[in-house]
């Protein structure tokens, strides 16, 4: 008999320690996990949305001008006529769409 109670209590235990993690995962997922696939996915369709002559801001910072685009890169013009080739990943912002919606919102006199 009380073999059979401490075998209930153990099944018990089992799952009231299962719910918490489960829970804690799902948590996790939609918090963490997810936001950070739906920024990739953003960014990646804003870098296939580029085209020559829109300004880019680098993950290094590097602000610059697309000169000339491959399949995997493009050729960043920078100040003084200085051409520096970046891999596609390399880009983080688009600045033509950055600086667009400022200039609009201007205080006008």
């Amino acid at each position: 008999m009380t073999s059979a109670i401490i075998l209930q209590a153990q099944g018990n235990g089992m799952l009231s320690t299962l719910i918490p993690m489960v829970l804690i995962m799902v948590v996790f997922y939609f918090f963490m996990i997810r936001p950070q696939v739906k920024k990739a996915k953003d960014l990646k369709k804003m870098v296939e949305g580029l085209k020559k002559g829109d300004k880019i801001v680098t993950t290094a910072g590097i602000h610059g001008r697309i000169a000339d685009m491959n399949e995997t890169t493009f050729l960043i013009e920078v100040e003084g006529g200085t051409k520096i080739r970046f891999d596609k990943t390399a880009v983080s912002l688009d600045a033509t769409k950055a600086v667009a919606p400022k200039a609009e919102e201007a205080p006008k006199v």
